[in-house]
């Protein structure tokens, strides 16, 4: 008889309240089951209840560590209502802002990963190394989430040119420190050992099941917005696609890490043509009609579906996250792996996480066995084994 472990609704790996079932034969995972919909929060009816530019702000919120994405898929929906391109300077300075955001997502996963599996030092130096790039958002937003920047039509406000140096340092300085961590993760044979041939979705499975971002491409499918549907300045600049063939949670983690190298390829280009002139394209009516908006957000494409019927306020706004789409994938990647593997393997798919942690291991009876800290304990066992015996 197979042993139900049941995941949340609320554990730190998790992005947002969802319940999942392992089930498990001794170590090993048979299937999961996935339950989701307990983080409703009404954002839709919330935005048909404001102006198309306080839904900005609203939808900047479905998110803190993708707050740009939103706000700027968003935008694109509400432009292409109206059918409004805007300035040069604006698509320039959305594109440095979005890919920031990258840098400060993708390393606070690479953190977070070091936690997962009880490697600490990846940990303090991920997290250590994200700081400065919040500073700059800050520099150039005013806030170092949530910025209340993007706005239909372009960005609310200008950025003095003498930032732009200090901007450029904290950059050549994070892409010094990706390549340090990035050669630490990758000559480990710990970490090797704790993610090589772990948690695979091959291509056939990525398709399938739809998965964006670095999930996809750490799968070898090269899906990514910004090339399939250039929006902002990225097909101004020079950068590339990193696809990795092997789907295994070393994969989708090297996908992420060579990502970053990729965005700071992209800031330090769009610093360097950011064009003058005005910085918004006013739109006094919307009108009637229908717009859509995407972005390659951190974990994928990030839709917006707006709807006009002439007034203030939009009669539809229609949201998805990638997260919404990648965590099905958890249940052939999880299939047949170590129960030490599960919470390391649910986590690669790099969902928002909650900070509450409500997590049992029963048996048949109903009674608990083991905690959420003790699974999180036989994960961090698994690589002080691996340690020893390498």
């Amino acid at each position: 008889m197979s042993t139900i472990i049941p995941i949340g609704p609320f554990h730190p790996v998790l992005e947002e309240p969802e319940y999942i079932q392992l089930y498990v034969d001794g170590e090993t995972v048979e299937r999961a089951d996935i339950d989701l919909g307990r983080i409703h929060r009404g954002m839709e009816l919330l935005a048909q209840e404001k102006t198309f530019d306080q839904d900005t702000f609203l939808i900047e919120r479905i998110c803190g560590i993708c707050s740009a994405s939103h706000s700027w898929a968003g935008s694109l929906a509400m432009e292409d209502i109206v059918g409004v391109r805007p300035p040069d300077r604006a698509r320039y300075l959305r594109t440095i802002v979005h890919e920031l955001e990258r840098l400060h997502s993708h390393m606070l996963w690479v953190g977070l990963g070091g936690h997962i599996i009880g490697y600490w030092t990846v940990f303090m130096w991920g997290w250590k190394y994200r700081e400065p790039i919040l500073d700059a958002l800050e520099m150039i937003t005013g806030n170092r989430q949530h910025y209340a920047w993007y706005r239909p039509g372009g960005v609310r406000r200008d950025v003095p040119d003498e930032i732009w140096p200090e901007v450029l340092k904290i950059i050549n300085e994070f892409d010094e420190k990706v390549d340090l961590l990035t050669g630490a993760i990758l000559d480990d044979p710990v970490i090797q050992g704790r993610l090589k041939g772990v948690g695979v979705l091959t291509k056939e499975e990525a398709i399938h099941y739809g998965c964006l971002g670095p999930t996809a491409r750490g799968s070898g499918v090269p899906i990514d917005v910004r090339k399939d549907e250039s929006y902002g300045a990225y097909d101004e600049v020079d950068w590339d696609v990193i696809v990795q063939p092997d789907g295994d949670c070393l994969a989708v983690a090297v996908v992420r890490l060579l990502e970053m190298k990729e965005s700071v390829k992209i800031i330090r280009q769009c610093i360097e043509k950011l064009p003058g002139g005005p910085i918004a394209t006013e739109i006094r009516d919307f009108g009637r009609g229908e717009g859509c908006g995407h972005v390659e957000a951190p974990r994928g494409e990030s839709f917006h579906f707006v709807r006009s019927n002439g007034t203030n306020m939009p009669e539809r706004h229609k949201m998805r996250a990638p997260t919404f789409v990648n965590i099905p994938s958890f249940r052939p990647r999880v299939k047949g792996e170590s129960i030490s593997d599960a919470v390391l393997i649910f986590a690669i798919i790099d969902p928002c996480y909650s900070c509450t942690e409500r997590m049992a291991v029963i048996d048949p009876a109903g009674k608990a066995l083991m905690s959420g800290n003790d699974l999180i304990k036989l994960s961090h066992q698994k690589t002080e084994e691996l340690r020893r015996n390498s």
